[in-house]
Parts: C-alpha cells; sequence; structure tokens
C-alpha cells in the first residue's frame, strides 16, 4: 500500500480526524499529507518542522540524555516521547514517532469535540499501517 493510500485509511479510522500526516524528522520533510481542506505548503512545511521540534528538540533530547544516564543506558538513540498530544482552541493534534523509523512521526489533526481516548487508540493502531507503507 502506498503512503498516501495508507493516510487516507488512516484518516478515515481516527475519529473526526481533519487531516494526517507523516514526517522525517531527520530531514524536516512532509513525506506526505491527507487533510480535508486545502492548505497553503507553508503550513505543512511548519507541520513536520513543529514535530521535528517537538520531539527532537533541543530540550527533549537533554531530557532523554538524563534519563538514559540516570537508567543506565548507553544507547543513544532511544527514545523516551513516543507521543504527544496538543490541544489548540478547535483542536487536537496526535503526534505519535513510529517504532519503526525512529526518525519518523505520523501526525494527526482532529476536532476538538473528538474523544480523546479513541482518537488516542485508533491513532495507535493506524500507525502500523502507515509503518508499513514506508
Amino acid at each position: 500500500m502506498s503512503l498516501d493510500s495508507a493516510l487516507v485509511k488512516a484518516q478515515q479510522s481516527v475519529p473526526e480526524c481533519v487531516a494526517a500526516g507523516y514526517v522525517d524528522m531527520s530531514t524536516g520533510m512532509l513525506l506526505g499529507a491527507k487533510t480535508v481542506d486545502s492548505h497553503p505548503q507553508e503550513v505543512l512545511d511548519l507541520v513536520a518542522a513543529a514535530t521535528a521540534d517537538l520531539f527532537q528538540g533541543q530540550s527533549v533530547s537533554a531530557i532523554e540524555k538524563l534519563f538514559r544516564k540516570s537508567r543506565g543506558q548507553t544507547e543513544d538513540g532511544h527514545h523516551y516521547f513516543k507521543e504527544i498530544v496538543v490541544f489548540s482552541d478547535n483542536l487536537l493534534h496526535l503526534f505519535m514517532r513510529s517504532k519503526k523509523h525512529r526518525d519518523q512521526a505520523v501526525v494527526f489533526v482532529c476536532r476538538a469535540s473528538a474523544n480523546v481516548g479513541m482518537v488516542l487508540t485508533k491513532g495507535r493502531l493506524a500507525l502500523s499501517g502507515v509503518e508499513s507503507s514506508i
């Protein structure tokens, strides 16, 4: 299945999802996106940059490094932050780090009226399908 098809399927399965995207955080590129409305490319590019900042920004990287050190882990690539939920005025944003490709993440944007638990559950289920398309 292509990435575009996987994103469409994921978007349809996550409650009240208005957009789904897949980001390569190592390059800062949005590899694919599906939305119910059209958005300027600048907005889509900022989603990719924001996703990378959330998971790999300086502060988060420092926290993860301290966690690894305090737990005696030597693997530099282990990440503790797997999912981040952001609530805005009208939307719920779910950012999920890929389990297969640690420098990639899926983003789901849902209406604020969506049930958060269902968004998390359906997002987790959809993640594997999106990962498999890469």
